[in-house]
């Protein structure tokens, strides 16, 4: 970012925008936003109670069991909808229908299947996280040039070989890019999953954060969130400039 002629660090407009946030809370023009200063107060006591590690625990858990369930079932499903037009054919139609939907108007359904448990919060991960990595996997196993196909059906490849040692390495720059995508809307899915059901992990501290208007420990929690996503956000990023010569060798 670039003022006056003076090359500033992308850091800055997260510092500018701090310094807003503080001016809001301090001119007290609504209680919804408190000072940044008393959020970063509140944070530093409530991260090391009890109730916090255990509602971090639940969460952690039932997130990274929906974004494992999403990616071991949703990487071969989109390659095997880039491999096979029937499956394509098969498949597409739902995969494109459930990236647009409205997801948070499906999560009460799946409390009636699953009630109200962690079981539907994983679902609910399953379902924000898994469509776009199939997408992603698909448009890159289409992506892949034929004669490395050719190449593995002239050696003898079996079906399993050829997913392990063309189709997913092959793909991989895309399938790392719907991962991170779907991470992201895994966050979402698992708050969300969590606030309707209210009864469990981050869902329950914002319940009750929530109807005694405990806006700074509200905000705490949001800034953990925020944090959270944005360090997989850019971890994933990483690795995937990491693969990107995949890309250019596969053609």
């Amino acid at each position: 970012m670039d003022i006056l002629g003076y090359r500033l660090p992308a850091s800055a407009s997260l510092l500018l925008w701090a310094a807003l946030w503080e001016l809001v809370g301090r001119l007290g023009l609504t209680i919804l936003v408190p000072p940044l200063s008393g959020v970063v107060v509140r944070l530093a006591e409530i991260v090391p109670t009890e109730t916090f590690q255990d509602a971090l625990l639940i969460t952690a858990r039932t997130f990274a069991i929906g974004v494992a369930i999403a990616i071991a079932v949703g990487v071969p499903a989109g390659i095997a909808m880039g491999r096979s037009a029937i499956v394509d054919r098969l498949l597409l139609p739902w995969v494109s229908l459930f990236v647009s939907a409205p997801l948070s108007a499906l999560v009460p359904v799946t409390m009636v299947l699953f009630g109200f448990g962690e079981t539907t919060v994983v679902v609910t991960v399953v379902l924000f996280a898994i469509w776009i990595i199939i997408l992603d996997a698909r448009a890159g196993t289409r992506n892949i040039s034929p004669s490395l196909v050719e190449m593995a059906a002239s050696y003898g490849a079996g079906r399993w070989q050829a997913f392990a040692k063309i189709y997913l390495w092959a793909a991989l720059p895309e399938i790392l890019a719907g991962i991170r995508l779907g991470l992201v809307r895994a966050v979402k899915g698992v708050i969300i999953g969590q606030l309707l059901v209210s009864v469990i992990g981050f869902g329950y501290l914002f319940e009750i954060y929530s109807s005694n208007f405990l806006m700074e420990h509200m905000w705490a929690l949001l800034l953990v969130l925020f944090a959270a996503a944005f360090t997989l956000d850019a971890t994933l990023g990483r690795l995937e400039k990491r693969f990107d010569y995949y890309s250019a060798v596969r053609g």
